[in-house]
C-alpha cells in the first residue's frame, strides 16, 4: 500500500507492539486503527481509554464479522462509538500520505481523514512457506485430513498453519482438539478429526461477547431473539431438528458456556425450548418443578 513504509505507521501482534500503543496513548496522538475484528477493536478500545483520539476503519459492513451477525455486530458498533471511538464501516484503506512519517490515512471513496499514527490490525495469514517449498499440497493453510496428515507421508500439520474441510480456524480450541487427535494416531488409537463447533467468549472494548456454532442460521432453522438496545443487551439462539446449534449473546454472556454445552452434545432441547432465552436457571428448575 502507498505510504506504508512511512514512520508512524505500525502493526499489532506482540508485546512489543502493546509497548507502542502505549507510547502513542501516552502522547494523546490522534490515532487510526486499520480493522474490525478483535484485535482492531482492542487496540482502539485501548488507545482510546487512554487518551488518544481514534478512528477505527473496517472494510466489512459490519463489526466483527466472523463472530457476529447483523443486529449483534450494530450493537457492539454503538456501545463502542459510546466510548468515543469513531467506528467507519465499508472503509477499504487506498494509501497513507505524509511526507516522512504518516500525516493521514485516504480511502478507496476519496475520504481523507487526519492522523498522526496508522495501526494495522487487519488479520492474520496461515504460514504456508515451508510446506510449499517442500512440495506439501496447500490452499490457504496446509492441507490434512482426518488424522491431520499432510499430502507427504508421515508428516503432519495442526493449529493455525492447518486447514480441515477447506476451513482454516485461527483459534487455540481447535488446535487443541486436532492435537488430542493427532497424539491418539500416532499412538496407534483409532481416532479422527471431524471439525470444531468454533466458539468465541471474551470481552471486546470492554463489550461482553459470545458466538457459538452456526448462528447465522441454515436451511430450516429457526431463531429465538432478544434485542434490548437500551439496556445493552443481544441474544439470538438458532435451532434446528429440535437442537441448539448457534448463538449469538452481547453484553450478557451469563449461560453463554452452558448454550455451548448443548449446541456440541446436540442435546434435544423441546422441554425447555419456550425458556432457555432466559437462561440455565430458569429453564432447568421450570423442567423440574
Amino acid at each position: 500500500m502507498p505510504g506504508a513504509d512511512l514512520a508512524g505507521v505500525h502493526t499489532f501482534r506482540d508485546s512489543r507492539d502493546v509497548d507502542m500503543l502505549l507510547t502513542l496513548a501516552a502522547q494523546k496522538k490522534r490515532v487510526v486503527v486499520v480493522g474490525g475484528g478483535l484485535l482492531g477493536l482492542e487496540a482502539a478500545y485501548g488507545l482510546s481509554k487512554a487518551g488518544s483520539s481514534v478512528t477505527l476503519l473496517h472494510l466489512m459492513d459490519r463489526l466483527m464479522e466472523r463472530q457476529l451477525d447483523g443486529p449483534a455486530a450494530e450493537l457492539l458498533k454503538s456501545l463502542v462509538e459510546r466510548k468515543g471511538i469513531r467506528v467507519l464501516l465499508n472503509a477499504n484503506t487506498a494509501r497513507l500520505h505524509g511526507e516522512t512519517r504518516v500525516e493521514g490515512i485516504e480511502l478507496s471513496d476519496g475520504r481523507q481523514i487526519d492522523a498522526d499514527a496508522v495501526v494495522f490490525a487487519a488479520g492474520i495469514r496461515p504460514n504456508i512457506a515451508l510446506a510449499k517449498d517442500a512440495g506439501i499440497p496447500v490452499n490457504r493453510g496446509i492441507v490434512v485430513d482426518d488424522v491431520m496428515q499432510t499430502g507427504a507421508p508421515d508428516i503432519f500439520a495442526l493449529g493455525e498453519c492447518a486447514e480441515h474441510r477447506g476451513i482454516c480456524y485461527g483459534l487455540v480450541e481447535p488446535a487443541y482438539e486436532q492435537a488430542r487427535v493427532l497424539a491418539r494416531h500416532l499412538a496407534g488409537s483409532t481416532a479422527a478429526y471431524s471439525g470444531s463447533v468454533v466458539a468465541t467468549n471474551l470481552k471486546v472494548s470492554g463489550v461482553s461477547v459470545f458466538s457459538a456454532g452456526g448462528f447465522m442460521g441454515a436451511d430450516g432453522s429457526e431463531a429465538i431473539v432478544l434485542n434490548d438496545v437500551r439496556h445493552g443487551t443481544y441474544k439470538k439462539l438458532v435451532i434446528s431438528d429440535g437442537r441448539l446449534i448457534g448463538a449469538v449473546l452481547v453484553g450478557d454472556v451469563g449461560d453463554a458456556l452452558w448454550y455451548l454445552e448443548l449446541i456440541r452434545n446436540r442435546e434435544p432441547i423441546a422441554r425447555i425450548r419456550n425458556r432457555m432465552m432466559f437462561g440455565r436457571l430458569v429453564a432447568l428448575s421450570s423442567e423440574a418443578a
